[in-house]
């Protein structure tokens, strides 16, 4: 009968601290808090939401695991800043455990990006202004370098497409490639090295460079596949690799 009890209290403990969670994220849309903005203190949360302590501290510990409560020690509770923090963990474990599967979280993720950049390649295409192609030209230019030293850098990489998308001035693209990329690199060692010779790699960024440049949706759309098959050919060797049962 204890056990029962005891079962059934820190199940209202918890059903109260998830009450307690949308009550504090209520909290901040009524006021209009932006990211970054401070919020109430512990006692005064207690205060103004009329609830024990206990609930307010485990509710501010679940909002702040998920980036939606900021808790800086000595300085007090703020908004947080979105983060993907979260999602690029779990991607990265279930890519891992799944990676030499058909089916695998990995592989669906690289469609995802590829159907994402595709999309934004077009974006650009589309806009109202020509794209600046400077800062990418720039990025090139290292990139290539690289290349003839032997080997094009993740870091560079990712820059290209940090720089390509920029002219979008879409703060989320950048976060949800980013979070990608960041999947991508804990993955690296399951992944294998690349295939590619590095000047491949480079030519296939002037590629899609060149092509959002002259405004060519078709040849964005081919440069785009062509950037992505490496990574493809790198899975599908992964999955060629596993022991079959």
């Amino acid at each position: 009968m204890t056990t029962a009890r005891s079962d059934r209290s820190g199940t209202r403990r918890r059903s109260r601290a998830l009450e307690v969670q949308d009550e504090v994220k209520e909290l901040i849309v009524r006021r209009r808090l932006s990211a970054g903005d401070p919020l109430p203190t512990e006692s005064e949360l207690v205060e103004e939401l009329g609830v024990g302590r206990n609930a307010v501290r485990e509710a501010l510990k679940a909002l702040q695991a998920v980036g939606i409560v900021d808790i800086r020690h000595g300085f007090g509770m703020f908004v947080g800043r979105m983060s993907l923090i979260g999602l690029v963990d779990e991607l990265a474990f279930h890519g891992r455990i799944t990676a030499g599967e058909r089916t695998g979280h990995l592989g669906h993720l690289i469609e995802i990006r590829e159907a994402l950049e595709s999309g934004l390649v077009q974006l650009l295409i589309e806009g109202p202004a020509e794209p600046d192609c400077g800062p990418v030209d720039e990025v090139l230019a290292l990139m290539e370098a690289e290349a003839e030293a032997g080997m094009v850098s993740p870091e560079t990489d990712k820059r290209f497409h940090d720089v390509l998308y920029h002219p979008l001035d879409n703060p989320l693209v950048g976060q949800l490639l980013g979070a990608f990329w960041d999947v991508y690199h804990q993955l690296r060692e399951d992944l294998g090295e690349p295939d590619e010779p590095p000047h491949d790699v480079a030519r296939k960024h002037r590629d899609i460079r060149n092509a959002v440049a002259a405004g060519d949706r078709a040849a964005a759309a081919t440069a785009m596949r062509a950037h992505f098959a490496g990574v493809r050919a790198r899975l599908a060797r992964l999955r060629k690799a596993q022991p079959s049962d």
